[in-house]
């Protein structure tokens, strides 16, 4: 729109990246990727806008299925049936959690009061510190499980702050209703990318991966299978650490790099059980699960939108999580056996009639070669306060894009958005 001209080199076969769509037999689609979009997500909004696309509210009537610390239950609302100490502990923490994020500067993390202590200390250390009770500290390790895709000793605790920031607290990140949750794209989300691709029409190149970038005064030289691209700015918009696979020439500054080393992606495996119909309806169940100790710890009812927002459809689909540690067990694992401990959580949480899909389908993200894991990348202790500065900062023609490079709604699809807006205009203020 700027009278630029642009390529894109897509490593991937389709666009999209860490969204994407899945088809099921009859039709159906499902996203094994990112597919919410919530309440503050205008970036998102606006696009949904622009390209005409629809959304449609994520199932969340009935009642919740709790499974904590040995025990079943089930509750309405936001606030699950466990011990009154148990509660009260995790609001304490969490309010202190809240409170201590809305202190950390976006835009720069490094800068915040006491960064260097926050930075020095995993969320796990936090954590034991101001969670006094088991069930407090267990509450804390889903939360860091079902946003992060990583256990709480994994991160930084400054990372964590910012990230909760950054998608305006605990009760946003991980609610349905006035959360991140809240929406899902009809007819699945990866519509989005590849509406905004159709507007771009040959200049996106698929299958072809960047394996070199080679930079002089005036112009920036990619390597690509198949093919070379010559141009004036050059966006780095992957993963950090695929980002630091790529060879530069010359070679990028040390802090860059060093930076890439210690961001680990996250690891999660997205699964779906269909059935014929969304049977735990019909029980009252709103198709919602959270649980302490797994495989699955967290479900949701992911059925396409009925007519009507009528309680039965076809077909039912239940979307189950493994993160963090669970994924990481059961990454490389057979299908059958992935399949098995998915459905016994299943069974577990809505009964016998979850043990028979009529079909399953799971995407291991550490396994995509042009991924390596999600959600997002994480920042480990100490990283943030030492290298931080590197993160978006241009290497000469080279500029860095991406959700991890974000500061509002940092790991979402938003996110992602932000960092485009950002590095484009990064690039006009300059001169060709």
């Amino acid at each position: 729109a700027e009278g630029r001209e642009v390529v894109v080199l897509e490593a991937r076969d389709r666009v999209g990246g860490r969204v994407r769509n899945h088809r099921l037999a009859d039709g159906t689609v499902v996203e094994v990727g990112g597919q919410w979009i919530g309440p503050g997500q205008d970036r998102m909004a606006a696009l949904v806008s622009e390209l005409g696309l629809e959304t449609f509210p994520t199932w969340n009537e009935g009642q919740h299925v709790l499974h904590f610390h040995g025990r079943a239950g089930r509750y309405r609302g936001t606030i699950p049936k466990l011990s009154p100490l148990v509660l009260a502990d995790m609001a304490w923490a969490q309010a202190r959690f809240d409170r201590l994020a809305r202190r950390i500067p976006l835009d720069a993390p490094w800068t915040a009061n006491g960064a260097a202590d926050l930075d020095g200390q995993t969320m796990e250390t936090w954590v034991r510190r101001h969670a006094k009770t088991k069930g407090g500290r267990a509450l804390f390790a889903l939360f860091a499980e079902a946003v992060f895709a990583a256990e709480p000793a994994d991160l930084s605790l400054l990372h964590a702050l910012f990230y909760t920031h950054s998608g305006r607290g605990v009760d946003a990140l991980t609610g349905t209703h006035n959360g991140a949750q809240q929406d899902r794209f009809v007819g699945g989300s990866q519509l989005l990318p590849l509406a905004l691709a159709s507007e771009l029409g040959p200049r996106v190149r698929l299958s072809a991966p960047v394996r070199r970038i080679v930079q002089t005064d005036d112009a920036v030289t990619l390597a690509a299978d198949g093919l070379e691209v010559v141009a004036r700015h050059a966006v780095v918009a992957v993963p950090p650490p695929l980002a630091a696979r790529i060879d530069y020439s010359p070679v990028l500054p040390a802090a860059r790099d060093q930076l890439t080393q210690r961001l680990p992606m996250g690891s999660v495996i997205k699964c779906h059980a269909v059935y014929d119909t969304p049977f735990w309806r019909d029980d009252g169940l709103s198709g919602q699960a959270t649980s302490d100790t797994g495989p699955v710890k967290v479900v949701f009812d992911n059925s396409p939108p009925f007519p009507n927002s009528a309680a039965t459809g076809s077909p039912g689909v239940l979307l189950a999580f493994l993160e963090g540690e669970h994924a990481r067990a059961f990454s490389g694992a057979s299908p059958a056996e992935l399949r098995t401990a998915v459905l016994a959580s299943l069974v577990t949480f809505f009964g016998p009639r979850a043990a028979s899909p009529v079909d399953f389908v799971a995407v291991d993200w550490a396994a995509e070669e042009w991924t390596r894991g999600c959600y997002a990348a994480l920042f480990t202790p100490g990283t943030w306060t030492q290298y931080g500065p590197a993160l978006r900062a241009p290497v000469g023609r080279l500029h860095w894009a991406g959700t991890e490079t974000a500061t509002e709604w940092c790991g979402y699809m938003d996110g992602a958005a932000q960092s485009g807006e950002r590095v484009a205009a990064e690039i006009l203020a300059r001169r060709p």
